[in-house]
């Protein structure tokens, strides 16, 4: 088996020593005595969480050190500094990544100033106590900092005091002989002597991933999440929420293999999270002074208010006045347990029977981004501000991947369907190269970008036309027929819309003797226009028999050149996709193309009605021309041809 200390420390209390000249700037935040300088000292803190230590508001120099991340950690490695030096900082700013031989962590400012020097430069190692940086009080005092720092002097961080080291726990009977990891309280300051969980992040069975966050601890200094080094389940949950534990001791236990959870809840259930047991005071002992133990509030004597992350955020929220309530933590620090009892106007409540956490919560404090050390060290490369990243990891945590994306470097992840949803259909991705009549089409396409056209649309009514349609659809003549007899039928009297422009003695007109009615059609792979010979010569039961021989060749792609290369104009229909109107392109070589549009019921005045309106059924068609040779008056007797011959249908039936 593998014992994981704390797992990933992220966002969490770093244990910076920030050390300073004077014996008074330690952690324990002691006033200076009367033979120290008189300078009024306040506190600053550069941690995951809230770490506090000391400062002298002069230019003494600030020492940052490495801190300790694990009772075993003897030196660390900066992964990124995620501030320059002289960038200013400010109160939950991360401003380094460090890496030890446990976790990687990110190291926040709780309160404003400024990055004077950096020591320890990106992906150097430096001993748990060496300075890393220095930071000024303000920007003025930034070179007065650096001149007045002499290295050396600052005695090593031990990884942990002898006598902090929690005692081993009691080998466990029948130890489980195939694969999973222990998570131990893990130690998030020098004087933490134990921690309290706030909030499993997971629930008992949950499948976790290396890299989240699977519980919130509160320790006497910080509170800070904790996140899995490897992939597994959470298979029993020793320490439950509001309990604590002592440092080293059991919290949870991960099941490499989904099968071995059972197994390792009956195995759980012979440790146990809880410091070692005190021994129980004698009534007489419990009577003589019961005033002496009573707790005083945190502000009784003027000093400093001190009290964890969330005690805060829950008086807040609870509107209680956090400087009134007695602390029970170390040194007299508020708890949160202290608030919830102070708003009760009771002594803490019994513990709970332990039960499986609810639905996980949690949410970073009030200008905090919640973000993993690799995602701030990839924004910081890529110089992306991570406030403009939406998060996808655990509760909306910025991930490396949620960067990358942001970057471009990797495409969204597709969300799954939800159970018993239809399911996705997948869509063509790549490139995929044009076949030889795609690529023909392009290039027709791209032929008459230069020539100068212009359109001119018109509604028609159809009602005759459509009449005329089911009574010869039995005799198998298509709408399409139809349509080139009866646009064959309008450019014999417009013959200027069957012509071409011709570059020959410096620009004329090329007429066509024959008219040819090129009917475009969508097949797979492309684009092709089948064409109707002399479409104004023939009649529709002809046109309808010979126009359902040319669909069966493009289909199999049998068409001879001489079929879909000699029109003369162009028809283009969407009408029968519900299409109301559109513009075509006009094909190189030709003088006009038609597009049509489906056909729509409206009503219109009729002076011979009832109620002096009638319903009617009207298409809209548009012609696009080359104006070089056909002019806007050419294309209005066009339309107006077309609207009287297919209103007047006695002409095509002949």
């Amino acid at each position: 088996m593998k014992f994981v200390q704390g797992a990933r420390l992220i966002a969490a209390s770093a244990l910076l020593a920030v050390l300073s000249s004077t014996p008074a700037h330690g952690f324990s935040g002691v006033v200076p005595s009367t033979g120290a300088p008189a300078t009024k000292s306040r506190s600053i803190a550069f941690s995951g969480r809230k770490q506090q230590t000391q400062w002298a508001l002069n230019a003494e120099p600030i020492k940052i050190t490495m801190p300790a991340l694990s009772s075993t950690m003897k030196e660390g490695r900066v992964v990124s500094w995620l501030k320059n030096e002289g960038d200013e900082i400010e109160a939950g700013e991360a401003i380094m990544v460090v890496e030890s031989d446990k976790a990687d962590m990110d190291v926040e400012a709780f309160e404003d100033g400024y990055i004077a020097k950096i020591f320890t430069q990106e992906g150097d190692s430096a001993n748990v106590g060496d300075v890393v940086a220095l930071v000024a009080a303000s920007e003025g005092e930034i070179a007065e900092v650096i001149a007045s720092y002499t290295p050396g002097g600052a005695a090593p961080v031990d990884a942990a005091p002898v006598g902090d080291t929690p005692a081993p726990a009691a080998p466990a009977a029948d130890t489980p002989d195939f694969e999973y990891s222990q998570i131990d309280m893990p130690a998030l300051s020098s004087t933490m002597k134990e921690g309290k969980v706030v909030s499993w992040l997971k629930a008992e069975g949950d499948p976790i991933s290396a890299g989240e966050a699977i519980m919130v601890v509160e320790s006497d200094k910080a509170d800070m999440d904790v996140e899995a080094f490897e992939d597994g389940f959470l298979a029993a949950i020793i320490t439950d929420e509001g309990d604590t534990g002592a440092v080293g001791a059991p919290v949870a236990l991960i099941a490499a293999e989904e099968k071995d959870i059972p197994a390792l809840k009956a195995y759980a259930a012979t440790l146990s999270g809880a410091p070692a047991p005190v021994a129980a005071a004698t009534p007489a002992a419990t009577s003589a002074a019961p005033k002496a133990a009573a707790k005083k509030p945190a502000a009784a004597s003027g000093g400093r208010v001190v009290a964890s992350p969330l005690a805060k955020k829950r008086a807040e929220e609870l509107g209680l006045d956090i400087s009134t309530i007695a602390g029970t933590g170390p040194g007299g620090r508020i708890t949160a347990g202290d608030v919830e009892s102070a708003a009760k106007g009771a002594a803490a409540p019994a513990k709970k029977a332990a039960a499986a956490p609810a639905k996980p919560s949690w949410t970073p404090a009030p200008g905090v981004i919640a973000a993993t050390p690799s995602a701030r060290a990839a924004a910081k490369k890529a110089k992306l501000d991570l406030s403009t990243i939406v998060g996808t990891g655990e509760f909306g945590r910025v991930t490396v991947d949620d960067v990358m994306m942001a970057t471009g470097e990797k495409k969204a992840e597709r969300k799954k369907p939800a159970a018993g949803g239809a399911p996705v259909k997948e869509m063509p991705e790549g490139t995929v190269p044009f076949t030889g009549m795609q690529r023909a089409v392009s290039k027709n396409m791209e032929a008459t970008l230069s020539t100068p056209i212009f359109r001119v649309t018109r509604e028609i009514e159809t009602d005759a036309f459509d009449a005329l349609y089911q009574e010869v659809k039995p005799k198998g003549v298509t709408v399409s027929a139809l349509l080139a007899k009866a646009v064959a039928l309008a450019i014999e009297k417009v013959p200027i819309i069957n012509s071409s422009y011709s570059t020959e003695g410096g620009g004329s007109i090329k007429y066509n003797p024959d008219i040819n009615i090129a009917m475009a059609v969508a097949i797979d792979g492309g684009l092709i226009t089948p064409t109707l010979k002399y479409a104004n010569e023939r009649n529709i039961e002809e046109l309808g028999e010979n126009w359902r021989e040319l669909v069966e060749k493009a289909k199999s792609g049998s068409l001879s050149p001489d079929e879909y290369q000699s029109g003369t104009f162009t028809i283009s229909n969407l009408g029968m996709f519900g299409v109301k109107q559109f513009d075509a392109i006009l094909p190189s070589g030709m003088g006009g193309i038609l597009s049509i549009g489906a056909t729509q019921e409206m009503i219109v005045p009729d002076t011979q009605a009832v109620l002096g309106m009638k319903k009617v059924k009207k298409m809209t068609v548009t012609l696009t021309a080359d104006h070089r040779q056909i002019y806007g008056a050419d294309a209005a007797l066009f339309l107006k041809a077309l609207d009287e011959i297919m209103q007047n249908t006695s002409a095509l039936t002949k």
